[in-house]
């Protein structure tokens, strides 16, 4: 049995309980527990549960039935050269997962990928599951060191690398050499036509035509099976890594298409990652509404407006950052809209400006919250249309909230974090969100002890502190492990400030967010300097995180002072927000500010 599925053997040994057959068909009796009652064995009697009327959650029958009923509608467009059809699709990913099935993938073994909003990412989303595998999608900005550690960690046995990043994933596999770890097998997806791997590597369309589309798919087993493994920003120490199911993963693709408002033939442009959290899980939402996807390998304001306009989108997904991409851009870069585009958006609530200037240019922004251990929104800032008529202030406070659980979480609630009891909807009393439901992750892979933690009196603790209103909408207030989000990414500041402390400048450091008009917050830094290194400048400091971390967690604020600290000796960080706070933001000060870079 493979390593996936000894990690839950309560979970097997629970539903081998329940598939004791009698000629083919397992009675419902079997699953009444303790219903002792006249009544209930009375209605009970009779019925079965077999293949006539159940079969396992997965959203892989999205695409069989797509295949069916969308068959001759587009289902991706890439630049001016890629054009599939839902038949097609269809027919590559069934190459694809026999290809890897040859390649000797089985149950449960983990195929990576490290890729951009590419057609070969939404392919991977079903072949893989289809070879009964579990897809492990990297994020495109980690830097080769952590690339090897989550290789290690989730023992792929192959991982799929676009043409762009394959620099950072040959020295990741050259790091793991190193440690005396067997590699994975490196596929290369092609940056265009023209491009040729080296002979060492394969390549993707001859890696997907050695296989056939005539293979049978590997259904899952139980619908609790894996489908995917997606690894944190790392908000304590190292990422960890969240491990999808099948069920979860059906569920949460209908909650997302319908949050976001879509109705039949959808046409999505991919500007969010599609690495986050299996791309909120739209790619397979996609497949069920037999909408278009619209690949954009490089995201821009321009190349926004161009797929837009040239594609007739009707609905994307981004980060704050990219709405002020889009909202800051030039006129020139800019394209008349074909209708109204809806957008889902999620992180940091975007400022009252962008918001308004967004409107103007013709989009609806909607607000959701979740976490990668809810496979993406978990709540949705569900527009009212009282609200139409007020004011932009009042309609962008509103809108910024996280909202109102989404439809396929059974519950979502603000709550002490000990007691466990329900804080009062009075929009002041502050407690933990909490959750529970079929679209809460299976655990965290290979950490017991974290997973027992998380789910500790019942419930997910998502670590955020909230306030509920009296009409019953969530807001965030603060976060208890101090996560920074910027441009869409999670950023540990213990991470940070372990690399400070490496420094030999360094004798105390404190990592916070400061807010920033265009990424939405980025790190700050205040540091007390040892003797002697008075001298030194917060550039060089900048740039020493720079050369150790992804650029984008490594401070761009750095004060030097000394830190406030409790009567035990610990950093009063409420101290440090409240200073980063007032320096305002970081986009809108940068020419004026000498600590920054």
């Amino acid at each position: 049995m493979n390593k996936f599925f000894k990690t839950s053997k309560v979970t097997l040994r629970f539903f081998n309980g329940l598939n004791r057959t009698h000629h083919g068909v397992r009675h419902l009796s079997q699953f009444a527990g303790d219903i002792e009652t006249d009544e209930s064995r009375r209605l009970l009697e009779g019925v079965v549960t077999s293949s006539a009327n159940y079969v396992p959650l997965t959203p892989i029958s999205f695409l069989e039935r797509a295949a069916d009923v969308y068959r001759d509608r587009t289902s991706v467009v890439f630049g001016s050269s890629v054009k599939y059809t839902w038949e097609e699709t269809h027919s590559r990913c069934l190459k694809l997962a026999s290809a890897l099935v040859q390649l000797g993938i089985s149950r449960g073994d983990v195929v990576a990928a490290l890729a951009p909003n590419v057609p070969a990412m939404q392919e991977l989303h079903f072949a893989v599951p289809m070879a009964e595998a579990v897809l492990c999608t990297l994020n495109t900005r980690l830097d080769s060191s952590m690339v090897a550690h989550l290789l290690k960690h989730s023992e792929a046995k192959i991982i799929f690398v676009d043409e762009q990043l394959l620099q950072v994933a040959q020295q990741a596999l050259s790091l793991l050499s190193k440690e005396k770890i067997k590699p994975p097998i490196l596929v290369q997806i092609p940056e265009s036509e023209n491009s040729s791997p080296t002979n060492d590597i394969h390549e993707y369309e001859n890696f997907l035509s050695s296989g056939s589309s005539n293979f049978t798919i590997r259904w899952p087993k139980i619908e609790f099976d894996p489908i995917s493994i997606n690894y944190t920003s790392g908000t304590v120490s190292s990422p960890k890594g969240v491990v999808y199911n099948h069920r979860g993963a059906y569920l949460n693709s209908i909650s997302a298409f319908l949050g976001h408002g879509m109705g039949p033939l959808p046409t999505y442009l991919w500007t969010l990652p599609m690495f986050h959290c299996n791309g909120w899980c739209m790619i397979w939402g996609m497949a069920a509404l037999g909408g278009t996807n619209v690949c954009l390998r490089n995201v821009s304001a321009k190349n926004i407006f161009e797929s837009i306009s040239l594609n007739k989108v009707t609905h994307m997904s981004a980060a704050p950052i990219v709405l002020s991409m889009m909202a800051n851009s030039s006129p020139n870069d800019r394209k008349p809209l074909p209708h109204k585009v809806e957008i889902m958006t999620g992180g940091s609530p975007p400022p009252t400006q962008i918001l308004s200037k967004m409107e103007q240019l013709g989009f609806g922004v909607s607000h959701g919250y979740g976490l990668t251990e809810t496979y993406s929104a978990a709540t949705n800032c569900f527009w009212r249309p009282e609200w139409d008529s007020l004011p932009l202030e009042e309609r962008a406070a509103l809108k910024s909230r996280q909202g109102v659980q989404v439809l396929c979480i059974e519950k979502v609630d603000v709550r002490d974090t000990e007691t466990m009891k329900k804080v009062p909807a009075d929009g002041k009393s502050i407690g933990e969100i909490v959750c529970r439901g079929n679209t809460v992750m299976s655990g965290y892979f290979k950490d017991a002890k974290a997973t027992e933690e998380a789910f500790r009196g019942g419930w997910f603790h998502s670590g955020d502190l909230a306030v509920k209103h009296p009409d019953g909408y969530i807001e965030i207030k603060d976060r208890l492990k101090d996560i920074i989000i910027s441009g869409g990414e999670n950023i540990s500041t213990l991470e940070v400030e372990r690399v400070l402390y490496s420094h030999p400048a360094v004798v105390e450091a404190a990592v916070v967010a400061r807010p920033d008009d265009q990424w939405g917050q980025t790190p700050c830094a205040f540091i007390k300097l040892n003797e002697g290194y008075d001298e030194i400048s917060a550039q060089e400091i900048i740039k020493f995180c720079r050369d150790q971390l992804p650029h984008y967690m490594a401070p761009r604020t750095v004060l030097f002072e000394n830190l406030p600290k409790t009567s035990t000796g610990k950093v009063q960080k409420f101290i440090l927000r409240e200073k980063a706070k007032a320096l305002g933001s970081l986009f809108s000060t940068e020419k004026r500010s000498a600590a920054t870079c």
